[in-house]
């Protein structure tokens, strides 16, 4: 296959469909925490603001300047987040960094949607995009806990 070749099938339909459509893009006006991630190679950042009561998270929203990968991820977990546990959203990232760079399995249910990302795993440099939105999460969810 062609470089070109492998670039469109790594942009493909959905994870463009799923970069239209971020869900969870108005800031919060009052988060439990706010914290932002910035991958160095390219540029892209996500900025997540979240509501959490009792380990669950109860609101959440995103500001996502990252590519269609990046946008993808964030758009994944942006529709599922809500009502998760920490330690639900923390298997999630382990299984989808697991996925990209160790050849894992697909993550489970809530993030099988995530699949979609798995050509991505041959593009070590967009890595840090498609994991910006859960790294900032888990940041801001450090922070509520260092405050508590």
């Amino acid at each position: 296959m062609s470089a070109e070749t492998d670039l469109i099938k790594l942009y493909s339909g959905r994870i463009l469909a799923l970069a239209a459509d971020m869900p969870r893009t108005e800031r919060l006006a009052a988060p439990t925490a706010t914290a932002k991630r910035r991958a160095p190679l390219c540029g892209s950042t996500v900025t997540v603001d979240l509501k959490i009561e009792d380990g669950i998270v109860t609101d959440y929203a995103q500001d996502v300047k990252a590519c269609a990968l990046g946008q993808a991820s964030a758009a994944i977990l942006g529709k599922v987040i809500v009502g998760l546990s920490v330690a639900e959203i923390q298997t999630g990232r382990d299984a989808l960094h697991a996925m990209l760079k160790s050849d894992g399995p697909v993550p489970a249910a809530p993030f099988a949607e995530l699949e979609v990302l798995q050509p991505a795993k041959d593009y070590k440099n967009r890595h840090a995009s498609i994991m910006l939105a859960f790294d900032a999460t888990l940041d801001a969810i450090s922070e509520t806990q260092a405050t508590a």
